[in-house]
């Protein structure tokens, strides 16, 4: 596994292998790697021949400069598991090679960029768009593979894609959780035991909306959704929603094609969000 800290360095590496016809496929990561960052390798090595990982933590996505500050850096541990997964190099630059100039970056995201974590995390995706952008100019992928966690940002980014006209497949890879439920995230790490415990409850609410789909409304199964929340010490609701998956508008209809439940909660000090297809 090749480790490489400049563009240049990691355009010498790939050209030769995209010269010979090999497809190429990027793993976007802030690093603090679990279980559902390997899927990501995993789902890449099926659909491509060179797999590269980058690991950058992007401070332009951050909108509170202590979450950026707080973010876990365990580079050896990330290395160690990125080794055994058979990723075949890793990108990590510093914020210099990435912004070696401050720039102005603003591009028409749609509507869907001020809706939920947009209406929370102001300006988040034109930071996430950025730093992607620059990642797929740096690689130049055939495929590139984001989780279906982050939901929004996966859609931001086909839309980025979009704009700029960019011949990349983007390949979604489902939530991987633990074995209680809970989505795995590099946050977790910040989770106290008892907030682990009240975590569960994003599990639980989507859980309830897939398991009763049939049975309610639309709006009472948000309705349901959000009460899962009262009464739990240390934990705060930000949004939890049934949505077009496609405009992440409220659904108006059971019978629209893409509806996925979302959710965000503050539990403890941690910020977590998580979502299901509904279909």
């Amino acid at each position: 596994m090749e480790i490489f800290k400049t563009k240049a360095t990691l355009k010498a590496f790939l050209e030769p292998l995209k010269a010979s016809g090999l497809k190429i496929a990027l793993v976007p990561t802030m690093g603090a790697l679990h279980n559902g960052h390997i899927s990501l390798i995993k789902l890449a090595q099926q659909n491509a021949d060179i797999i590269i990982c980058s690991i950058f933590v992007n401070p332009t996505q951050f909108t509170d400069p202590k979450d950026l500050e707080k973010y876990p850096r365990p580079i050896e541990h990330d290395l160690s598991m990125l080794q055994q997964a058979g990723c075949n190099g890793v990108f990590m630059p510093d914020v210099k090679e990435m912004y070696p100039e401050k720039e102005d970056w603003h591009i028409d995201l749609g509507k869907a960029e001020f809706l939920l974590e947009g209406e929370f995390r102001k300006g988040h995706y034109q930071g996430v768009t950025q730093i992607v952008h620059k990642l797929f100019d740096a690689v130049k992928p055939d495929v590139a593979m984001f989780g279906q966690k982050d939901f929004q940002q996966v859609l931001m980014i086909k839309n980025m894609l979009k704009h700029f006209d960019l011949p990349i497949t983007i390949i979604t890879c489902p939530i991987i959780r633990e074995d209680d439920g809970l989505a795995m995230s590099s946050r977790n790490i910040h989770l106290s035991g008892e907030d682990r415990r009240h975590a569960l409850v994003l599990n639980q609410s989507l859980k309830f909306v897939i398991d009763h789909f049939d049975q309610y409304s639309i709006p009472e199964l948000e309705e349901k959704g959000k009460s899962f929340y009262e009464n739990i010490p240390g934990v705060e609701l930000d949004y939890f929603t049934i949505a077009n998956g496609e405009s992440l508008e409220p659904a108006k209809s059971k019978t629209e094609n893409n509806l996925v439940a979302l959710v965000a909660a503050k539990v403890g000090s941690t910020r977590l969000i998580d979502n299901m297809i509904i279909k």
